[in-house]
């Protein structure tokens, strides 16, 4: 499935879970609905994935743990603030760099409505022709 498709997809399931079960709940909660969402819709789904980081040729396992990884390809991040503040979206930045992903979600549940808590974050598509790194924050440019 490509990319977009499985973005698409993420959205949209988390649209649903949250009008079923709309604010309040823990993080785990809505980790565990959307995990068997996108299963329901035949999305491959990995919840508290380790990825370990390289530094100085040293290998450190369990260097970090995404939510969750969709299809391989995108790392959702799910949040139950007040508010996504930008520390938030260094963590997905970070995840993204880390672990060779291009595209990630923030996921704040404790919104009224599921559209003012995404957050989609692309770091540098594989197709982009410029080879500086490139950052967008739900289609407009980052800079830290």
């Amino acid at each position: 499935m490509e990319i977009e498709e499985v973005a698409r997809q993420i959205v949209d399931a988390a649209v649903r879970v949250h009008r079923e079960l709309g604010p309040g709940l823990l993080e785990s909660a809505y980790q565990t609905c959307l995990a068997y969402e996108l299963g329901q819709r035949g999305l491959q789904v990995a919840c508290e994935v380790p990825f370990p980081i390289q530094y100085g040729g040293i290998h450190i396992d369990g260097g970090y743990r995404a939510d969750m990884l969709v299809e391989d390809c995108i790392i959702v991040e799910n949040k139950t603030v007040d508010e996504i503040l930008p520390v938030h979206q260094a963590q997905l930045i970070t995840y993204l760099k880390l672990s060779g992903k291009h595209v990630g979600f923030l996921l704040n549940w404790n919104v009224p409505l599921m559209k003012q808590g995404i957050k989609r974050i692309v770091n540098k598509l594989p197709n982009q022709e410029d080879n500086r790194r490139q950052v967008f924050i739900n289609n407009k440019p980052w800079r830290p």
